[in-house]
């Protein structure tokens, strides 16, 4: 795939999390956007972990800007693209995506998002607030994205845009 290729279904997908950012579940001072972990599943599957992470970033820029999102947007999502991107390179298997993204957002982003949250926010949240709200949203848009790509797959669809994708 050209870079032009991936920056377009970058782009693709920058728009898809911004739009689905629309649909969020206020928490604190968290807004958990599943739609997010959708399209970091996606993008790091079919673009790999940079581009994923690129997208995240630009994702989380433009929904913290238009007010659909916290600062906390930042270190959940650029974690899981990246770590679902990277693994998925590694082993070319679903389930590594998945895990990456749940691990990267729900784990290593929710520990990110402590310190953002006291520093740039003035919110004293608990990391035990963090872990699970991070973990629940992360889980039911990974979850989506991992149906949606089993369903590509099975019309051979998935393997036709990969392929591209080299």
């Amino acid at each position: 795939m050209t870079k032009t290729k991936k920056l377009a279904l970058a782009g693709v997908l920058v728009a898809i999390g911004v739009l689905g950012s629309t649909f969020h579940i206020p928490l604190g001072a968290a807004r958990l956007s599943p739609v997010q972990h959708l399209v970091n599943v996606l993008a790091g599957v079919f673009l790999g972990p940079w581009y994923a992470l690129g997208a995240a970033f630009a994702t989380s820029v433009l929904r913290v800007s238009l007010g659909l999102g916290s600062l906390l947007a930042f270190p959940g999502s650029m974690c899981g693209a990246f770590l679902c991107g990277f693994l998925y390179g590694k082993t070319e298997k679903m389930a590594w995506a998945f895990w990456g993204e749940v691990l990267g957002t729900g784990l290593l982003g929710a520990l990110l998002a402590y310190p953002v949250a006291q520093l740039f926010l003035g919110k004293t949240m608990a990391l035990t607030v963090l872990v699970p709200s991070f973990g629940l949203s992360t889980l039911a848009g990974a979850g989506i994205s991992v149906l949606f790509l089993q369903a590509l797959a099975k019309t051979d669809t998935l393997k036709r845009m990969q392929k591209e994708a080299e």
